[in-house]
């Protein structure tokens, strides 16, 4: 590990855990626990979501950090393992790795939603521990990355593909990222589980992302599973018809969902003055 990859590793990890709220409840929490995952229907027959991703040869594992609530997912093809991760967060740089070298694979991208600003991405890091690994990001997001993709991109590993679906609003560079057979979706920051990013900083828009949400996102089939960028209630999957009636936000009209994000008064997130300047440079680059 380099001077200025381990200068930054003790800036950020040295913080310990900061208590954190959810802008759509106003739940406070320093600690979250991953629970058990849900089940979903498959037929007469009962598939968890680790099974239902087997049962089509995706090997699929959502993690957790506890320190800004983010999840981190790990997708690959079961029989070429070649992998992507969504999200990785620097602090959980070394478990990832262990991960992927447990179970054989060959880490092809590794892919942001967006540039983060509470909590330093992982990916200039894993691209600094795994050989040929490389960086993805949208180009809009002003960041530095191997490859800069766009709406309509896709991101190959094996016989799957995850599609680019730009959905702007929370940043200019925030993208979706949907698998192949449109059965799940990663919404970064766009949507959370019966909420949203803020749009107060980073370019954010609220009518830019309420247009995002319901155009890019609430069009994907009724039973595709999207999974968030952050979860502060121990919440792990949601579906398009779940968000679509329950999401107290965007089953606003318009100009109620603008009103109620202009007068949110949050505070800025604690990170945010480390994680903004890092994730410009993916993560760590000099």
């Amino acid at each position: 590990m380099n001077a200025i990859v381990w200068r930054l590793f003790k800036s950020v990890s040295s913080r310990g855990p900061t208590i954190h709220s959810n802008p759509g409840t106003g739940f406070h929490s320093a600690w979250n626990v991953l629970p058990c995952q849900p089940f979903i229907s498959s037929g007469s027959r009962k598939l968890s979501q680790h099974q239902a991703a087997q049962s089509k040869g995706l090997i699929f594992r959502q993690l957790f950090e506890k320190i800004s609530s983010t999840y981190t997912y790990l997708l690959a093809d079961a029989d070429n393992k070649q992998a992507v991760i969504i999200d990785p967060v620097f602090e959980e740089v070394t478990r990832d790795i262990k991960l992927i070298e447990d179970l054989g694979l060959k880490l092809l991208y590794a892919a942001n939603t967006h540039c983060h600003a509470d909590h330093v991405t992982g990916t200039g890091l894993l691209k600094t521990m795994v050989a040929g690994c490389r960086s993805v990001i949208a180009k809009d997001s002003g960041a530095s990355a191997d490859i800069y993709i766009k709406e309509g991109d896709r991101i190959n590993f094996g016989k799957f593909f995850l599609e680019a679906h730009s959905t702007p609003g929370h940043t200019d560079g925030c993208l979706t990222y949907v698998l192949n057979d449109r059965t799940m979706a990663f919404t970064g920051d766009a949507l959370l589980i019966r909420g949203c990013g803020r749009t107060d900083f980073q370019q954010g828009c609220p009518k830019t992302l309420y247009q995002s949400v319901h155009e890019k996102i609430f069009s994907l089939p009724t039973d595709c599973l999207l999974y968030p960028a952050h979860d502060y209630t121990g919440q792990t999957v949601t579906t398009v018809e779940e968000e679509r009636r329950l999401n107290p936000r965007f089953s606003k009209p318009l100009a109620e969902f603008i009103d109620f994000m202009n007068n949110l008064n949050l505070p800025k997130p604690a990170q945010i003055d480390i994680a903004v300047p890092a994730n410009l440079r993916c993560g760590i680059q000099e």
